[in-house]
């Protein structure tokens, strides 16, 4: 059986799908969104922690992987987070808006021995 150990963060128009996907592998353990209207949208997904507050996802330590389905601007603040709080990461493209910030991100996962993942 697949740990409940995923984290969605951003459940807009792209991030519904991979709350969808990862909820049928089993694997979803909470949906995070800053809109509590489009949190109110997955209170039927059972089993499943609704969440507003990004800390409060890496602070989760059940919690092993985060998916980000953010925009692009965010990604780096949050991979770079997610990645210093001991997380597996999948974001969306872009990685980051720089090539100076993708690389700092690359290191940091091989440093911290995380995977990340741009999808």
């Amino acid at each position: 059986m697949t740990e409940r150990n995923i984290a969605v963060v951003g459940a807009g128009y792209w991030g519904r799908n991979l709350v969808r996907n990862f909820s049928e592998l089993g694997a979803l353990h909470t949906v995070c969104d800053q809109d509590r209207r489009t949190l109110a949208g997955f209170k039927s997904l059972e089993g499943v922690a609704l969440e507003s507050a990004y800390p409060r996802i890496l602070e989760n330590a059940a919690i092993a992987g985060v998916v980000l389905a953010t925009p692009a601007r965010t990604h780096y603040h949050m991979v770079k987070a997610a990645l210093g709080a001991g997380k597996d990461v999948f974001v969306e493209k872009p990685l980051a808006l720089t090539v100076q910030e993708g690389a700092e991100l690359v290191q940091l996962a091989e440093k911290n021995e995380r995977v990340l993942l741009v999808g």
